[in-house]
Order: C-alpha cells, then sequence, then structure tokens
C-alpha cells in the first residue's frame, strides 16, 4: 500500500469526483492530433517545410543578435511573442514525459513523429540558449514592451532584448528546469536518435551542476521575468531535475542527491510551472488531505488565472500513477479510504471529458474540438489575419484597433489550445479581452499529450 503522505493533491481530488462522477465518451484521437498542432502554431523561428499550420510564418529571426549568439526558434508562450525560458523548459519536460509514458500509444495513433518533432523545436533552442557551461538565455523581449503592441510574430515592432544567468547572475530554477527537460528528452529520443540523446544529456549534466553549484531565483538576475513567471524557489527544480537524470542515466550520484534534500516538498495541492515538487515525488516513487476544491460542474478548481493549467498537470499526474500503482499491484492508503489505481485514471478522464466540453456549459475548452469552442482566444498570432492572406504589416497600436478590439471570432482557428478556462462556478466568458479565461499556454496542453493518447 502506497502511503498518501506525499499525494494529498490526488487523493482529495479522487474523493472529490470519482465517487460521483459519470464518465462521458470523445474523440480523443482527434483531440491528441490537435493537441500537438497547437506546437506548430507556437513556433518562432524559421518553419520547417513540413509545417502543417499553414497560416503561420517566419518570425525572431534575429533573435539573440543583440548578444551575438543564435537564439532563433523555440516557442512563444502563450498569446503573446515573448520566449519565456522558464515556462517553455517546463512544457518540453512534460511533452517528453507525455511520450515516455505513452510512447506506444501515441505510435499506435501515428503521432510519435508529432509529438518528437514538437519536443526537438524547443530542444534544439534550449540548447543554443545553454551557450556555454555556465551561462544559460532566458528570455527573449520582455512581456510589458510586449503587451503594449498586439501584433503577429511575424511583424514584430518590439525590442527582442536577450536576458541571461550565469555566475555571477545565477538561477538554479531556470537551470534546473532547463536540465530536467533536455534530461527527459534524451530518454525520449534514446531508441530513435541515441546521438541527439547523447547529447542533450551532456546538456542536462551541466546544467545541473551550474544550478547546484549557483543558488538564488533567477528573477533575481533576469528582473523583467519577475512580472510574469516569478519563480517561489529553486529547491523543487534541484530535485526535479535530479530525478529526470537519475531516470536518464542511472548514475548513483543524482540518487544521493535526491537522498540528501532536505526539503522534498511534503503534501502539495499544485503541479505547474513554477512547483514541481509533485513531478518529482510521482518519479521517484516509481522505484494527507489537501485544499483542493471543484466547481459545481466538477472540475478541479486551483486558480482563477488560467485554472485548467493546473487542471491538467494534476490530470498527468494521477494517470501516470495509476500506472506506475498497476505495475506494482498497489494502492494509495487516502485519509478518506483506500483509492485504486482505476479510481486514478477516471480522475483523469473526468477532467479530460469536462475539458473537452462535458461541462455545464456544453463548452469544449480545446479550441478547435468539437462544435462548440472559444472563438475569441486571447492570442495575437490567430486574432490577427494571416501574413498569407493580407501581407500589409500591422503596426503595434493599429492590432488593438483593428483586431484586438474586434468582436468577432479570431481569423485562425488555434488548433490544440487550452484556454484558461472557466471560473470557480463554471461560466465562461468568450472574450478576446478576458486574458484570464481566454489566454492559451504552451504548458497546459503538453501535459494532456500523454493522456490523450492513453484514451484514445
Amino acid at each position: 500500500m502506497a502511503s498518501s503522505k506525499v499525494f494529498g493533491l490526488l487523493c482529495m481530488s479522487v474523493f472529490l469526483l470519482t465517487h460521483n462522477s459519470v464518465l462521458a465518451s470523445f474523440d480523443y484521437g482527434d483531440a491528441l492530433t490537435k493537441s500537438l498542432l497547437y506546437y506548430e502554431a507556437q513556433r518562432s523561428g524559421k518553419l520547417p517545410p513540413n509545417q502543417r499550420v499553414q497560416w503561420r510564418g517566419d518570425s525572431g529571426l534575429k533573435d539573440g543578435s543583440d548578444a551575438g549568439v543564435d537564439l532563433v526558434g523555440g516557442y512563444y508562450d502563450a498569446g503573446d511573442n515573448v520566449k519565456f525560458g522558464f515556462p517553455m523548459a517546463f512544457t518540453i519536460t512534460m511533452l517528453s514525459w507525455s511520450t515516455i509514458e505513452f510512447g506506444s500509444k501515441l505510435e499506435a495513433k501515428s503521432e510519435l513523429s508529432n509529438a518528437l518533432d514538437a519536443i526537438k523545436w524547443g530542444t534544439d533552442y534550449l540548447i543554443k540558449a545553454h551557450a556555454a557551461p555556465n551561462v544559460l538565455y532566458g528570455e527573449i523581449g520582455d512581456g510589458d514592451s510586449d503587451h503594449e503592441c498586439w501584433q503577429r510574430p511575424e511583424d514584430m515592432t518590439t525590442p527582442r532584448t536577450t536576458f541571461k544567468i550565469d555566475e555571477q547572475h545565477p538561477g538554479a530554477d531556470l537551470a534546473g528546469e532547463t536540465a530536467a527537460a533536455l534530461a527527459a528528452a534524451s530518454i525520449a529520443f534514446k531508441d530513435k536518435d541515441s546521438k541527439y540523446a547523447s547529447e542533450l544529456l551532456t546538456h542536462a549534466k551541466e546544467l545541473f551542476e551550474f544550478a547546484r553549484d549557483h543558488s538564488g531565483v533567477y528573477q533575481n538576475s533576469i528582473n523583467v521575468a519577475g512580472k510574469f513567471y516569478s519563480s517561489s524557489g529553486y529547491e523543487d527544480e534541484l530535485l526535479w531535475a535530479a530525478a529526470w537524470l537519475h531516470r536518464a542515466t542511472d548514475e548513483k550520484t543524482y540518487l544521493d542527491y535526491l537522498g540528501q534534500a532536505g526539503n522534498t516538498g511534503g503534501a502539495r495541492t499544485v503541479f505547474s510551472w513554477d512547483d514541481k515538487f509533485i513531478g518529482a515525488q510521482v518519479l521517484v516513487a516509481k522505484k494527507g488531505n489537501s485544499n483542493v476544491k471543484k466547481t459545481p460542474g466538477g472540475l478541479l478548481w486551483f486558480l482563477p488565472w488560467n485554472n485548467l493549467q493546473y487542471t491538467s498537470t494534476a490530470v498527468f499526474v494521477a494517470n501516470v500513477y495509476s500506472e506506475y500503482l498497476n505495475a506494482k499491484h498497489a494502492a494509495i492508503q487516502c485519509p478518506g479510504g483506500i483509492v485504486q489505481p482505476k479510481d486514478l485514471a477516471d480522475l483523469a478522464q473526468s477532467q479530460v471529458d469536462y475539458i473537452l466540453g462535458s461541462n455545464p456549459g456544453g463548452t469544449s475548452f480545446m479550441v478547435g474540438f468539437g462544435t462548440k469552442y472559444p472563438t475569441q482566444v486571447h492570442h495575437r498570432a490567430a486574432s490577427i489575419v494571416s501574413i498569407k492572406k493580407d501581407a500589409a504589416p500591422v503596426s503595434c497600436k493599429g492590432g488593438f484597433d483593428s483586431w484586438f478590439n474586434n468582436n468577432s471570432p479570431n481569423p485562425n482557428v488555434l488548433d490544440g489550445a487550452i484556454v484558461g478556462g472557466p471560473d470557480e462556478n463554471d461560466a465562461y466568458t468568450d472574450s478576446r479581452s478576458n486574458y484570464q479565461m481566454a489566454e492559451p499556454a504552451t504548458v497546459s496542453t503538453a501535459p494532456l499529450v500523454g493522456v490523450l493518447a492513453k484514451l484514445a
């Protein structure tokens, strides 16, 4: 029997939901396909010949030039045109974890190559960003100047300033998360491209050493990031990175680090781009009560701003842990009773079903899925006519007048994006200006890729 001490989120979530939930059925395969298409719409840089999202064009082709470094590529974070390294790295870690755990399911649905492409678009950029053993570029552009404009990425006129961490300006959280991303990706690529996997692992090891030897939160070094993705600490990222490196290498040094950690997180209620303790706990678990709430319609409720990013990570953890328990023929002893692996799997499916439309409003919160989904997504590229249809530049302020304040549906459907979601009473306002509900982010969709592959 597995202890619930570090799985308060799972225990409370199960007893809130699965004991009275009715599971629906959706075309999970279609949702899976769209979830991976979303990442092609978020691409920065020179788009490849096999680009499927045709309304996007090349962008950010001079990124890094102010520092004399090639930093072209990677992903735009959400509905803006900034490349934030901290959530981008977490996105890659979760895409990799989805692929590692559910690779055979992805392959069965002919989506494994698309998943690996999504990972590689991010890891190629992260390798470039790791310009020296103790140097990591962590942001391109800044949120304040970017948010003053509403432009397609292809038309950007905002500053593309580069920001980095180094020995004198550390960021153990940023370096640790990037190490975790590259270590996890190395496992995903191990059987497909061993040379690339080895390169990823080399960078991951160097970044872990950098993070371990130079403590501090990254926003003290990259101040402009603090307003948008402020880190609450770095101990979780170091554990998370060590756990992934141990899984990738089986080297004792990483196991020793995990064993000597003074803070392992205890019972947590959220797993996110900022708090990785639950993820590390689940990884380590392969060898109490919490304050999780639910909406009247049955959605796990955490925070009003982009709640679905926390729901999607909870769903992923529930699914992965149910797989681990199944393999060991085990269950979780929770304060409210025994939770079986099927309870966790049913919890995960109930939440996916809510996201896809089994909710009081009958709305799919995955854009492009089903017949009723958000049409005014808070997303610059999706809300402005494709540069391939109208090449006339959209100016910084002109974008607000012509597109942001336009009450019509977005001209481009951002397939696979998971918006922020409804409020705690299941209400959703489909308005481009309501960024708490209507803005998607790469961190929200990544955990669902593996879950959808399993359900499909």
